[in-house]
């Protein structure tokens, strides 16, 4: 096992390499080592292979991750040999935290495939998704975040990671003084019919009154429409202190959540169909209800790829991200591309 560093700005992903012996005799479908008699589920230590003079242990693997996330805030865990959904969450799992088995109150489209394992997005394959912190719009959110790749895209479709306080030390004070005021989120979810998701995909369940206790806890701001659709505000910081450094950091959907965020031919069709913001599926203000400028959004957008890192992934792949330490996103591709997600 040993592991490198690729860092671009103040950003940096450590790749972990597994020794290759370590997946020819771990079935990871079956949470067993080969040749086992029990099948017991804590067999960690593998017996020696070559490559590295000797197979790696599950557990070692599992310190040295945890050790590189302290370090870097994500990693790139290669050579495991992941093959399927299945083996994906098994070995998650041995991480021991508990998945989170609903995307409830996510804004974008996602799929789940099994408990605790969910499509990384249905977002069209050539199009970018911008870097972001996962769930950085609601109340909760999730501490780590776990993709894999089961099937590496032809060109492109890498999973980028950019350092949220590298990103907020390339702010200028200003900008980042208006960030600190927080930002407010705004959705309008159809009923049924329209733009975007419904708010019976958004909050999984037709009982408005679920809905509602969901939105309360969240301290959302919410109310029913005449036509069956639900608008949402939800007020939060747009900096908040990282856990893992105690530092500030750059916390929030920002970018994403603004129209210009869109392809710009997406962008002019989606803005023809409507005659204010309010109608949109979902949108950005500063914390006192003034627009974001675009000369703001271009600096944020500037410093993120002035610390971005992209990894071309290769099948069975896992990489881990501290979503407080780390944005991501994804580039568009080509062929085929199967990458899924745990969040914890």
């Amino acid at each position: 096992m040993r592991d490198e560093r690729r860092t671009v700005g103040g950003t940096t992903l450590a790749v972990l390499h597994v020794d290759g012996a370590f997946a020819a005799e771990w079935d990871f479908a079956a949470g067993v080592e080969l040749g086992s008699v029990d099948g017991d589920f804590g067999g960690d230590q593998l017996g020696k292979g070559a490559g590295s003079g000797g197979s790696d242990s599950w557990e070692e693997v599992r310190v040295r991750a945890d050790e590189l996330i302290a370090e870097c805030g994500a990693v790139l865990v290669r050579g495991l040999g992941i093959a399927d959904a299945a083996a994906f969450h098994r070995t998650v799992t041995r991480f021991g935290d508990s998945l989170i088995d609903s995307y409830r109150g996510g804004n974008t489209p996602r799929a789940t495939v099994s408990d605790g394992v969910f499509t990384s997005t249905e977002y069209p394959a050539r199009y970018d998704i911008s870097l972001h912190n996962e769930m950085s719009y609601a109340a909760k959110w999730p501490t780590r975040l776990y993709f894999c790749c089961l099937d590496a895209p032809d060109t492109g479709g890498a999973t980028p990671v950019c350092d949220g306080e590298a990103l907020l030390g390339g702010l200028s004070p200003e900008v980042r003084a208006r960030f600190a005021d927080g930002v407010v989120y705004h959705q309008f979810l159809h009923g049924g019919f329209g733009l975007g998701k419904s708010w019976q995909a958004t909050f999984e369940t037709e009982d408005k009154a679920v809905v509602e206790e969901f939105l309360t806890a969240s301290d959302a701001e919410f109310e029913w429409t005449g036509d069956g659709g639900l608008r949402v505000r939800q007020h939060r910081p747009g900096i908040r202190k990282n856990p893992r450094t105690g530092r500030d950091t750059w916390f929030n959907q920002a970018d994403q959540w603004h129209p210009s965020n869109l392809p710009p031919e997406e962008s002019e069709t989606l803005l023809s169909l409507i005659d204010s913001y309010d109608e949109l599926p979902h949108w950005i203000t500063y914390a006192d209800g003034a627009p974001l400028t675009d000369e703001d959004l271009a600096e944020v957008r500037a410093a993120q790829r002035a610390h971005r890192i992209a990894e071309p992934w290769e099948t069975g792949d896992i990489m881990i991200v501290d979503n407080m330490s780390v944005l991501h996103g994804r580039e568009s591709f080509t062929g085929t591309r199967k990458v899924v997600v745990s969040m914890t």
